[in-house]
């Protein structure tokens, strides 16, 4: 029996992948890289978008005429289940929090419904994606996630920590640590992030753990955690902290629970004891009631945090979402243009950054094959380094910085 899988989206969805393919393998699967060759096919969809939710769309349109078994899995499969029947009636809807059905729909045995870090994985790579909760504690009037994963539901501590273990002695050596939101880690059970995090750091093993997005909201409550968490040499130093907006009034109708000043004194504080540290910050264009002068508060707070990388992403009205209802929308031509300003800003400030790093040299985890003959691994602080020449994934190696680009530095082998 064959299976093929495409995943879109966020690392939430590459851990489903990852328990997905781990009951398959069970069940007896071989995995193939083309759908006419399978004996069922799985999309794991993303619709955090309108641009990417009419991609999935059409993909799974496309899928769906090699007349092959066909589940659809992901966001889509919870929150929009009516235009997923709409281009593929036929298709088995497999929502995130449904994962283990996978072996039932595939014709197999029913598994008994469990926390999804006590459920098998298969890895592929030296990369471990591993989900340590499942949705949200807020519901942000512009996001259609939080109503496809539901309320915060933190996975049991020692659950991750084995489920780790074993991906470790599997031989993975970047595990990525993800989540809606990493920083609410524990909010409903009791639990800490910090003492997740440092029993998974006490794992024998060679290997970096990336902390995945966390809110400004919940990472403000544990900043004098998440510094001791980035001592540790297993952490890498990077921080995914979306702030949105530098506008106060539209965080206010976003309901992101923080002002502007607050995200900057967040990162302010670990930068402070963690100088060297990678950041990443999202911000949302062209949200309804952004006048130009909003818009340039979002400008400004970009200059003086200077994020290492800024994911920049036009506002979308999606389904089940307040701000769908708001009328205030920013004309598609000024949103374009607003883009183009702020990815021109971020292009140089990304640029400065990375080559104050030209001329060190880094202990670098090589995690992936580059284009052409390269291999690219990542520095302490995820900063991704270009090597020429095809390496060995999972192997630590010394290299030196030669050249900085905008999203990447190009290295040199050091012995």
């Amino acid at each position: 029996m064959k299976a093929y899988i495409e995943t879109y989206g966020c690392t939430a969805n590459k851990s489903d992948a990852s328990i997905i393919k781990g009951i398959l393998k069970l069940e007896g699967y071989n995995f193939v890289n083309d759908p006419k060759d399978a004996d069922i096919i799985i999309i794991l969809t993303c619709t955090v978008i309108a641009s990417t939710e009419q991609r999935m769309l059409f993909r799974i349109s496309k899928l769906r005429e090699y007349g092959k078994k066909l589940v659809v899995a992901g966001c889509m499969a919870s929150v929009q289940a009516d235009l997923v029947k709409r281009v593929a009636p036929e298709s088995f809807l497999l929502p995130p929090s449904e994962v283990y059905r996978i072996a039932e729909i595939a014709g197999g045995r029913a598994f008994e419904r469990k926390s999804k870090t006590s459920l098998p994985r298969y890895y592929e790579g030296v990369v471990a994606p591993i989900a340590i909760s499942e949705g949200c504690s807020f519901s942000c009037t512009y996001c259609i996630t939080s109503k496809a994963r539901g309320r915060l539901k933190s996975f049991p501590r020692k659950e991750i920590v084995s489920t780790t273990k074993e991906a470790v002695e599997k031989g993975c050596k970047e595990i990525q640590l993800t989540a809606q939101d990493l920083s609410s880690y524990g909010m409903d059970s009791g639990e800490r992030l910090k003492d997740l995090v440092d029993d998974i750091c006490d794992i024998e093993g060679d290997f970096m753990i990336r902390l995945g997005m966390m809110n400004p909201r919940t990472a403000r409550r544990i900043v004098d955690d998440l510094v001791e968490i980035y001592r540790n040499e297993k952490v890498y130093k990077f921080l995914h902290l979306p702030v949105q907006s530098g506008d106060d009034s539209i965080l206010e109708r976003m309901e992101r629970g923080y002002k502007s000043q607050d995200f900057i004194d967040l990162v302010e504080k670990v930068r402070e004891e963690i100088p060297e540290l990678t950041l990443s910050t999202d911000i949302i264009i062209a949200f309804p009631g952004e006048d130009e002068d909003a818009f340039m508060r979002s400008v400004e707070l970009i200059k003086k945090v200077e994020p290492d990388i800024v994911n920049i992403t036009r506002f979308s009205p999606r389904a089940h979402t307040k701000a769908r209802l708001f009328k205030d929308r920013i004309p598609t031509h000024v949103a374009k243009e607003r883009s183009r300003f702020l990815t021109e800003v971020c292009k140089k400030i990304s640029l400065e950054r990375n080559k104050k790093y030209v001329g060190k040299c880094f202990k670098v985890l090589l995690t992936e094959k580059g284009k052409r003959k390269t291999t690219v691994g990542r520095t302490f602080n995820y900063k991704p380094v270009v090597l020429p020449a095809e390496l060995q994934l999972g192997k630590f190696v010394y290299a030196k910085a030669i050249e900085a680009k905008q999203t990447y530095l190009l290295g040199s082998l050091v012995s």
